[in-house]
């Protein structure tokens, strides 16, 4: 995975996102308008965050979204391509959203996740997730529940030691 690298999504990688939310998500995939909506305030001073991971070729090969509102975050969607999971990419985007969210003052960062996708559930509970509800229907149209985690961060200014 070193040589895959993080940058900050743009316009032109919304079609290589399409191509693997399409193929990864077929039922509940997001539309471009989606994308389009949510790079709109992914700027200084807006209120998203998207990341995508990019191969030497310059494949995306994975990518990352995050909503922050206040103290209140929300992880968007984080996907990672099916021919490469299992080698720490999911990791390395749920680590640049966590560590976005907490760089934008967040006090707790919240996701929903499909209740039968156990390896995502098991990766979130790494990096200190917890459940704390369930969403009835959530993922449409196929009806299935998502379990809601939420991960708390300790208050902006409790990470400086002088201030503890």
């Amino acid at each position: 995975m070193t040589a895959i690298t993080l940058r900050p999504m743009r316009w032109w990688d919304i079609e290589p996102v399409m191509d693997l939310e399409l193929r990864l998500f077929p039922e509940d995939a997001w539309s471009r308008g989606m994308y389009w909506s949510e790079l709109a305030e992914a700027h200084p001073g807006g209120t998203r965050h998207y990341t995508v991971a990019a191969a030497p070729d310059g494949t995306v090969v994975g990518y990352a979204g995050l909503m922050t509102v206040g103290v209140e975050g929300d992880v968007q969607t984080i996907a990672v391509d099916d021919r490469i999971q299992g080698r720490g990419l999911g990791a390395a985007l749920l680590t640049d959203l966590v560590e976005e969210s907490a760089a934008r003052g967040c006090t707790e960062l919240l996701l929903e996740v499909r209740v039968d996708n156990l390896r995502a559930q098991r990766l979130y509970e790494r990096f200190g997730f917890r459940p704390v509800g369930v969403r009835r229907g959530y993922y449409q149209p196929a009806n299935v529940d998502a379990l809601v985690m939420r991960l708390d961060h300790p208050p902006h200014d409790a990470k400086d030691p002088k201030n503890g």
